[in-house]
């Protein structure tokens, strides 16, 4: 028998190599490899470490084995058991449009002035709607016993307050 190697990259860039020699791995029970080690800077530098820690040539098998492995030594099991989606769970497809538009909340009617909200005039400073906005927000934060949606209108008058200020 012939033995195998395993080549993948590591998080640091490096070339990790798990060589079976005695035996090929299985996946159920994982066999680990009879050696391994994750320092090469090159796929060929990894594969002669393999062949070297062998002692005999070894063909290169995929590189799903040296992963399962890397998840074994972080105490995972060796395989991830992906589960399909359904089509509930699948997200709605986004136009590309939709993602540079500016959230603005439904409880946000568009007549309404975000100084009201905050309980200043229109002739306000960022430093006054800045304060403002951390008064309010002690109030309406749900981590505070608030409301949700009383704070992302806050949050949204605080944001287009802020702007009408700089444009003025």
């Amino acid at each position: 028998m012939s033995g195998v190697v395993s080549i993948t990259t590591t998080k640091r860039r490096r070339y990790l190599w798990c060589a079976w020699w005695t035996g090929e791995p299985t996946r159920t029970p994982f066999r680990k490899p009879d050696a391994f080690s994750g320092g090469a800077k090159s796929l060929e530098e990894a594969r002669k470490q393999a062949e070297r820690a062998a002692s005999q040539p070894l063909r290169e098998i995929e590189a799903v084995w040296a992963r399962a492995w890397i998840r074994v030594q972080a105490g995972q099991p060796p395989w991830v058991e992906k589960k399909e989606r359904t089509r509930q769970e699948e997200p709605p497809p986004q136009d590309s449009r939709q993602k540079r538009r500016r959230f603005i909340p439904s409880i946000a009617e568009p007549n309404v002035c975000p100084f009201e909200v905050l309980g200043l005039p229109k002739t306000a400073s960022p430093d006054d709607i800045r304060r403002a906005f951390r008064r309010l927000a002690l109030e309406t934060h749900p981590d505070q016993g608030g409301n949700a949606a009383a704070f992302i209108r806050v949050t949204w008058a605080r944001d287009e307050a802020t702007l009408r200020a700089k444009r003025a």
